[in-house]
């Protein structure tokens, strides 16, 4: 099993529980895929992107669970990062935690990565 991270503002997750299913982000619209992270990927896409952002959730899934559709594709610094061409059953989160963003703006993923 691989777990790979979303993160998403906790309001655009809530409109997705909402209707059950996730089809993303501006940027993941824009790009014609939702944008995953690995474990170790994702405190670096956290710094990059999303620094200083209140209020961001963590979701949890596994890449398996989506066959073809989760492609692992070149992206920053040449590393492999999962992409889904789908919309995201909101019922495939394994975990869903909130990210604190510390005084600096750096976010605090102490207890929520392996």
């Amino acid at each position: 099993m691989t777990l790979v991270y979303k993160i998403v503002p906790r309001t655009l997750w809530r409109d997705a529980e909402a209707i059950g299913q996730f089809a993303g982000a501006t940027v993941d619209l824009a790009d014609g895929f939702i944008h995953f992270s690995t474990a170790e990927q994702t405190r670096e896409t956290a710094a990059k992107h999303f620094r200083g952002e209140p209020d961001l959730l963590m979701v949890a899934v596994e890449a398996e669970e989506f066959g073809a559709a989760m492609k692992w594709e070149v992206s920053r610094g040449g590393a492999l990062f999962p992409h889904l061409y789908a919309a995201l059953p909101t019922t495939a989160a394994r975990s869903v935690a909130a990210i604190p963003l510390a005084p600096d703006g750096a976010h605090d993923f102490a207890g929520l990565l392996p």
